[in-house]
């Protein structure tokens, strides 16, 4: 069978594995966003705080995915837990990262103006800060989600979602007829689901970040 009719046979069940890698990768970027902004919201002002952050976040990066799997098995059980837990750790490294530079990057005088017409801190955060650093989150998050497209496929080390779930079938029955396309099908899904977020970023950037800021 040639790799076109095998696409036509299992075309369904492709289908639902890469609706449930995109999903995972998906609510798993939400999470990452969400603490990894936050991590550099309360971390920013503080040189060795900043610091710290980065570095404890480079640390579960080292962490072979494998490995990080298969540690959290034995505590949350298998399927979508562990993929989620850790995706969601591996994703806040860049994300924690660019909020920390972005919002040490706003220029200063604009804080204070934003003090001087009687703004709160939060207010200053919220609207002016945040606002500003946003190019270099964003540019976080779609680092971080290239990256979890690839690892999410180890997810089905642990029996869950996504299309590595078609590339260890093809691996596990290596000589067989379809065992190359398999693996084929798999990583073609991830290359282009990798692409169509990254372009939906694109497209998400273009509508939230102002001309005056992109130029």
């Amino acid at each position: 069978m040639n790799f076109w009719d095998f696409l036509g046979s299992r075309h369904q069940q492709l289908l639902t594995d890469a609706y449930q890698h995109a999903s995972a990768v998906f609510q798993c970027m939400v999470a990452a966003t969400v603490l990894g902004v936050l991590i550099g919201v309360v971390t920013y002002r503080s040189e060795w705080a900043g610091n710290l952050a980065t570095t404890v976040t480079s640390g579960i990066l080292t962490i072979p995915s494998l490995a990080m799997i298969g540690l959290l098995i034995p505590v949350v059980g298998l399927g979508v837990p562990p993929t989620v837990t850790a995706l969601t750790l591996y994703g806040l490294l860049p994300i924690v990262r660019n909020a920390i530079v972005g919002l040490r990057g706003v220029d200063p005088s604009l804080v204070d103006a934003a003090k001087g017409i009687g703004m709160s801190r939060a207010a200053r955060l919220l609207r002016v800060e945040l606002p500003l650093a946003w190019p270099p989150i964003l540019t976080g998050i779609r680092v971080s989600t290239q990256m979890l497209m690839g690892i999410a496929a180890i997810a089905a080390f642990a029996s869950g979602p996504g299309l590595g779930n078609e590339i260890f079938r093809g691996i596990a029955s290596l000589g067989s007829k379809n065992a190359l396309n398999q693996v084929l099908a798999g990583t073609l899904g991830i290359i282009i689901l990798a692409l169509l977020f990254d372009a939906a970023y694109v497209l998400l950037g273009r509508l939230t970040i102002s001309r005056g800021i992109r130029a």
